[in-house]
């Protein structure tokens, strides 16, 4: 069962709103997200598309997303063990969440840093 961080969702107006951020709060759970929406992938296929995350931030960061039940891990009795992540159905219904934070990102903040560069 995911974990509550969040003790009750009925405290304010914006509550909710609160409750969603703090699932997806953290430099690199977004991020996450975004790259498991393409589909499964193993620690080190996410850890070449975070070149800058160090390997215990994203451990930490892919154990909050199980514990919260947005992504599901996988382990096979392999030697060496191979460990898989993928987005649960939780998860899954995130992508929408995440695709807009993308397009807005793309239109807001990609287009001011490109501003700048000019």
């Amino acid at each position: 069962m995911p974990r509550t961080r969040h003790a009750s969702l009925g405290c304010s107006p914006g509550c909710a709103v609160e409750a969603t951020l703090a699932l997806i709060d953290g430099k690199w759970k977004g991020v996450i997200l975004h790259h498991l929406g393409e589909g499964t992938m193993r620690f080190n296929e996410l850890r070449r598309r975070l070149p800058n995350v160090t390997q215990r931030m994203l451990t930490n960061q892919l154990r909050e997303l199980e514990a919260d039940g947005l992504i599901t891990r996988r382990v096979y009795a392999e030697v060496p063990p191979r460990v898989e992540y993928s987005l649960s159905e939780r998860g899954r219904s995130l992508a929408p969440v995440i695709r807009a934070l993308k397009e807005w990102g793309d239109e807001h903040v990609m287009a001011g840093l490109a501003a700048q560069a000019a």
